[in-house]
């Protein structure tokens, strides 16, 4: 068995890595860690979750340099928020044992701290482009001194416009510079980075050249707007943890409302939200205080969120690059998914054009929750905060149970209707279902609505 001592890791860091229960390395930081451990560039084809932080990790701290009062020495760029959070959790205990300092810096967050820390003196800035270049243009720092760059999920930046202000960042850091890209394609403007920044990199690649498509289950179920929101509670509840993908805050706003009602527990993640927000659901999914994340997609890349059995298109995706990556988030590391996508009659042709995209082929039919294998889901107790002044409990605070991004699962509502907190179901409504055993002809759950939707309204 390869160890990561094989590989060139000091003993302090393998050291760290034991007390975190890691001892043998993934494929791509057995590839990654030796030539990047050598200075030399890095260009890196892997998807998310196969172990690309510690693959960049541990030879950025291994190589990185004291710092300066507001020049750091070592560089991560990241497209979003969430990712730039985990890359630092991963790497604090890390660079801690080397006497380092870790900082991420990202919009919606005051910019006060992060001024005061740079100040200091930090040798590893985690950063998002955008309020990198809004802190270098305020004179905040200086990148002169950045003899490790990294640029983690380059493919995503360059989806989302970045790719001149990362080019502007990377001009703006030492020439003798090393530059390590992890990507989960290497085509158009990524391939331009690798052309124009990097110096004979060492090219490796983890995986399929893309999201696989044939290990999921692929489904595509003709329904109303009225009856998307029943049918995608029933669908969680067959299927266990899930993502809900819709295309605006404000839909991912309204989704959770109708959970809330329909009493599914739930959490939502899009661009609206504060840091501390966003920080807080993505923790209650992965910790399985909520069957359900509700999302745009701020969640379709970049988030490592293990054992999600189900994706729902509650809308539809852009196109077939985005089916991809937002399937992406169940069928990961060698396991099966299913991808649910509601089709209404007027999105027919989009979906068939997203099929042609993605290689796929399959028929639009009437939802059938049966044919869904069923996945326990065993929901974590909720965390408790003692004497915590801020903490206020529903019963108390009408406001902010009348807040739409409050309308989280509670254990119990204003009307004092209780919940399950095992699975989610109001108590004493719906008795003597199973389960996973609901009909094809599914009931409206909610207070006031009466049987399935009208049959005139699910059309082709």
């Amino acid at each position: 068995m390869v160890r990561f001592s094989d590989l060139g890791v000091e003993p302090a860091l393998v050291d760290v890595l034991r007390e975190e229960g890691i001892v043998e390395p993934f494929e791509v930081q057995r590839e990654s860690i030796p030539e990047a451990m050598l200075g030399r560039d890095v260009c890196c084809r892997a998807p998310t979750g196969s172990g690309k932080t510690l693959a960049f990790g541990l030879p950025l701290i291994s190589r990185t340099k004291e710092a300066k009062s507001k020049r750091p020495t070592s560089l991560i760029l990241t497209p979003t928020r969430e990712l730039a959070e985990q890359i630092r959790k991963v790497l604090q205990p890390l660079a801690r044992s080397s006497g380092f300092g870790v900082l991420s810096v990202y919009g919606g967050t005051p910019y006060k701290g992060q001024l005061r820390r740079l100040n200091q003196g930090v040798e590893v800035l985690v950063a998002c482009p955008g309020r990198l270049i809004d802190l270098l243009d305020r004179n905040a720092l200086r990148l002169d001194d950045v003899g490790i760059v990294v640029l983690d999920e380059a493919d995503r930046m360059a989806d989302m416009g970045f790719m001149e202000p990362v080019c502007s960042i990377l001009d703006k850091c030492s020439p003798d510079r090393q530059t390590i890209l992890f990507s989960a394609t290497l085509d158009d403007d990524v391939a331009q980075i690798v052309e124009s920044y990097q110096d004979d990199p060492a090219r490796i690649g983890i995986g399929p050249d893309e999201v696989s498509m044939d290990s999921m289950q692929h489904l595509f179920w003709k329904i109303n707007s009225r009856g998307k929101a029943d049918l995608s509670a029933y669908i969680t509840e067959k299927c266990g943890r899930s993502i809900i993908f819709c295309r605006t805050r404000a839909g991912v706003n309204r989704l959770g409302d109708e959970m809330s009602e329909i009493g599914t527990s739930f959490t939502t993640l899009h661009g609206g939200m504060n840091q501390k927000q966003r920080d807080r659901s993505m923790q209650k999914f992965s910790a399985g205080r909520s069957r359900v994340l509700i999302a745009t997609d701020v969640a379709s890349r970049g988030i490592d969120v293990t054992e999600v059995n189900c994706v729902i298109h509650f809308d539809p995706p852009d196109d077939g690059k985005a089916y991809k990556h937002r399937s992406g988030r169940t069928a990961r590391a060698g396991s099966t998914g299913t991808v649910v996508s509601l089709v209404q009659r007027s999105q027919n042709r989009k979906y068939k054009r997203i099929q042609q995209e993605v290689g796929i082929k399959c028929r639009f039919t009437e939802p059938d929750v049966d044919i869904l294998e069923e996945r326990e889901f065993v929901m974590a107790p909720p965390v408790k905060f003692k004497g915590s002044s801020n903490s206020r409990g529903p019963k108390n605070n009408k406001r902010a149970r009348r807040s739409r991004k409050s309308k989280q699962f509670r254990s119990s509502n204003q009307n004092g209707k209780q919940h399950d907190h095992r699975n989610g179901r109001r108590k004493g409504k719906h008795k003597g279902k199973n389960k996973g055993s609901h009909p094809v002809k599914y009931k409206d759950k909610r207070k006031g609505r009466n049987g399935p939707p009208k049959k005139a309204r699910t059309r082709t």
